[in-house]
């Protein structure tokens, strides 16, 4: 062995060929930050001490030359294998620390350089695909630095792949940090807020934010995520090594923020395997408009954990990078909290190749209306083909025939009850931008003035004239109805222009239930005393605020141009996404009578006990019985242990995120909770008492001003939101029903609340409609009348609430 075959990093040329550590030591030298200095004995060196005698003479030689006896120095493995993107082998291979003299350091390059055939590292190679064949060791001798403080920095969270900062460290040396398992100081930081910090301060601020600042830098110079080792000498900043991080990519992140607002709550078996291919379905048709023909499987867009919907915001990751996102941006739809230096919605080069397609793409959704009342038209005449009369007398092939039918209408209309809401949204924020630099309060504007027609599907239109009409009846009669079952009420003499607008009213909504996206919650139309309960003790406190239309606003000529297409467009997209949602709620509606059918046939036939436990199945189970008739196979142990497991986790408390496919624990709601959390929806605060209610048939339990909380919305829930004094919702975001209607309402609004159900009635809360939380502060003691009034944006001193 030759003194060339020792190589002190940065002095000379590159060395090559080189492992992962050595590398990335050689780059940090490259980026002129400070690293120990560091000597390579490379793989031949290496590979050479197994010849003799001879070659350790020559090792000793080398070393002899460059080891100061007065010094402590580290010796560390560099095999080709270690730092790699597949595998790591973080501590597989043997290291030493504070080593001094030459035998020792010579003894400690001959233990490291056996480790390459312990056990240990046998089992590591064969887990991750590799031999002993593949291993070429490589030996560093590093001088040490004196540890005032030692650590690792991670540019991106290891763990969720979150564009975060962290940094951990321990006071002295990072060996009880690596080696020995000692809790570090952690510090998170993620676009220019401290998400997470030590209580005690062991080391510098300054110090930590140089950490930060200095781990960015290298991450962006070497363009991919990194993890770093370094040391605090009390003066300077050390960076012992850089690797990047393993195993990031392809790691499945599942979120329920967009699934509370589509598809919240449990979802049974059937009603899954409906949703899911249709409503995935449609996304992927709008992601090949975006970035042209792809492989993304609409079963791989969501998963159930626990018999909740999460999608798979891996997938919609891939969408944004296929478009030049930035990875970050995926963060930000999901909702996550950080500074003010959040990444922009920004496109990169990879933008370029579809940006022909992404114009297309935009000019069609500008011109999106001529879509919308074709389809409409067209979507009407095709539900209206179904007899809905004459399904009992079909066989069990054309059932399937009208199952598959529906299926292949409700893809079509999922698409539009997609981009259409979208698309209102988009307008709606045009126009509160106008409106806000006019000086006019949005919630107090008036959109819809005079567009009579939406009243189609509003509901709460109807049940406050038929209110009014049922209250212009004699005493007598009234109080003949409110005791009266539906049938009685057709009976009763001298009010068939009454009894006539019941009817047409049940006709025109009788399609509506607790959820437009779960065809086994009951529709209106199969409680019809719900119906006449809901008409007769309907109480409608709209006094209101009063609106602003456009008639009222003076605009300047420069103004005018743009406020008039916001507007204009705003209106239109509101009315299509109401009509969009009562053609896919009454279609969707449709697979009800067509399973409840089959379920009637399969009780019959003992495949199941009764017609309503088809939903515990999914689709596929059901064709197939369908299919096998009469020599269909029971199903009923399926059906009682899916409907244990839902009953076993009705009260589970599930993460917001889900990282992998593993399925997390089953925790419980901690009952001392003050405060919880969500997502702002509309503005405003408001302080009262709490009423949870989980159906629309509980209407009559909410007074005037009470909090109003609810699993989710639908339109049918809309008559609940006009005795409110502010919402609060386990599911939905700014597009969900109960977000749309409380910013009309002017309600102050929180959803996406986890376990907000589980407060108890007569609570006190606090809504803050702009932060999104929600303070409780006890139980409710004075009478309904001491809070504020329906629709106030303020509590009662008119200040933002204190956190008590």
């Amino acid at each position: 062995m030759t003194a060339p075959d020792l190589y002190r990093l940065g002095n000379g040329p590159p060395i090559s060929p080189l492992g992962g550590k050595v590398s990335g030591l050689q780059w940090l030298t490259e980026q002129q930050v400070r690293v120990p200095v560091t000597y390579v004995l490379p793989y031949q060196a290496m590979a050479n001490l197994d010849a003799g005698d001879q070659a350790k003479q020559q090792l000793r030689e080398a070393l002899q030359e460059v080891i100061d006896p007065d010094r402590l120095y580290a010796v560390r493995s560099a095999a080709n294998l270690e730092d790699g993107q597949q595998a790591s082998f973080a501590g597989q291979f043997n290291s030493y620390l504070n080593i001094r003299g030459l035998d020792n350091v010579l003894a400690a390059v001959e233990q490291t350089n056996a480790s390459r055939t312990d056990p240990v590292v046998t089992s590591y190679l064969n887990q991750n695909g590799f031999t002993g064949r593949d291993v070429k060791m490589a030996v560093i001798i590093q001088e040490m630095v004196n540890p005032v403080f030692s650590g690792v920095a991670f540019s991106r969270n290891p763990v969720t792949g979150f564009d975060e900062i962290i940094i951990e460290g321990i006071p002295g040396s990072g060996s009880a940090l690596l080696q020995d398992g000692a809790t570090p100081l952690r510090w998170v930081h993620k676009w220019g807020r401290w998400m997470a910090q030590p209580d005690e301060v062991a080391l510098d601020h300054a110090i930590v934010e140089n950490l930060v600042l200095e781990t960015r830098e290298l991450a962006r110079a070497f363009g991919r995520p990194v993890d770093l080792e370094w040391v605090f000498d009390g003066e300077h900043i050390y960076w012992l090594q850089i690797r990047p991080i393993a195993k990031l990519e392809n790691i499945n992140l599942y979120s329920n923020r967009i699934s509370r607002e589509v598809l919240p709550g449990i979802i049974k078996p059937l009603v899954w395997s409906v949703n899911i291919p249709g409503v995935n379905s449609a996304w992927c048709d709008l992601f090949t408009e975006l970035i042209g023909p792809n492989d993304i499987d609409p079963h791989a867009l969501a998963k159930a954990f626990y018999y909740r919907t999460y999608f798979n915001m891996g997938v919609i990751g891939q969408i944004f990078a296929a478009l030049g996102m930035p990875a970050e941006t995926l963060e930000m739809m999901m909702g996550l909290k950080g500074g003010e230096d959040r990444p922009r919605f920004k496109p990169g080069l990879g933008v370029l190749p579809h940006f022909p397609r992404l114009i297309r793409f935009a000019l069609d959704k500008l011109r999106f209306s001529r879509h919308v009342e074709p389809f409409l038209q067209v979507n009407h005449e095709a539900y209206a083909e179904f007899d809905l009369d004459g399904v009992a007398d079909l066989s069990d092939q054309e059932l399937l025939v009208d199952i598959d039918r529906l299926a292949d209408l409700y893809r079509e209309i999922a698409y539009f009850n997609i981009v259409v809401p979208l698309l209102a949204m988009g307008y709606e924020t045009l126009l509160r931008r106008r409106l806000t630099a006019i000086e006019v309060t949005p919630e107090a504007f008036d959109l819809m003035s005079g567009m009579t027609e939406i009243q189609a599907y509003e509901p709460h239109v109807h049940l406050a004239r038929l209110h009014t009409a049922f209250m212009q009846l004699e005493p007598q009669v009234q109080a003949e109805i409110r005791a009266a079952d539906f049938d009685h009420f057709l009976n009763i003499s001298g009010i068939s222009r009454f009894q006539d607008e019941v009817i047409a009213f049940i006709h025109q909504f009788g399609h509506l239930s607790d959820s437009g996206n779960d065809f086994t919650s009951p529709p209106w139309r199969e409680d019809k005393d719900f119906v006449l309960q809901l008409i007769t003790n309907y109480r409608d406190l709209g006094e209101g605020q009063e609106r602003v239309n456009r008639d009222d606003l003076v605009l300047g000529i420069l103004e005018r141009p743009l406020f008039n297409f916001a507007y204009h467009r705003a209106r239109q997209f509101r009315y299509y996404r109401e009509a969009v949602s009562s053609q896919y709620t009454y279609g969707y509606g449709l697979f009800r009578i067509y399973f409840l059918e089959i379920g009637r046939r399969f009780a019959e036939r003992a495949i199941i006990t009764e017609a309503e436990d088809i939903f515990y199945l999914y689709l596929d189970e059901v064709k197939q019985a369908l299919s096998a008739g009469a020599k269909a196979a029971a199903l009923m142990p399926e059906v009682s242990r899916r409907r244990a497991e839902i009953a076993a986790t009705t009260d589970v408390v599930l993460p917001d995120i889900i990282y992998g496919d593993q399925i997390p624990p089953m925790e419980t709601l901690d009952q001392n909770l003050t405060r919880l959390t969500g997502v702002p929806t509309s503005r405003g605060y408001y302080r009262g008492p709490v009423k949870v209610i989980k159906s629309v048939a509980e209407f009559d339990r909410l007074d005037a001003g009470d909090v109003l909380v609810i699993p989710y919305s639908d339109v049918a829930w809309t008559p609940l939101f006009s005795r409110a004094g502010a919402v609060i919702a386990e599911s939905g975001g700014m597009l969900s029903h109960s977000s749309i209607v409380a910013r009309e309402y002017g309600l102050p609004a929180v959803v996406s609340v986890n376990n907000a159900c589980r407060i108890p009635d007569g609570t006190i809360v606090t809504v803050d409609g702009l932060a999104g939380v929600v303070h409780l502060s006890g139980r409710y003691a004075s009478s309904p009348g001491d809070h504020s009034r329906p629709g106030s944006q303020h509590v009662s001193n008119g200040d933002p609430p204190k956190c008590p």
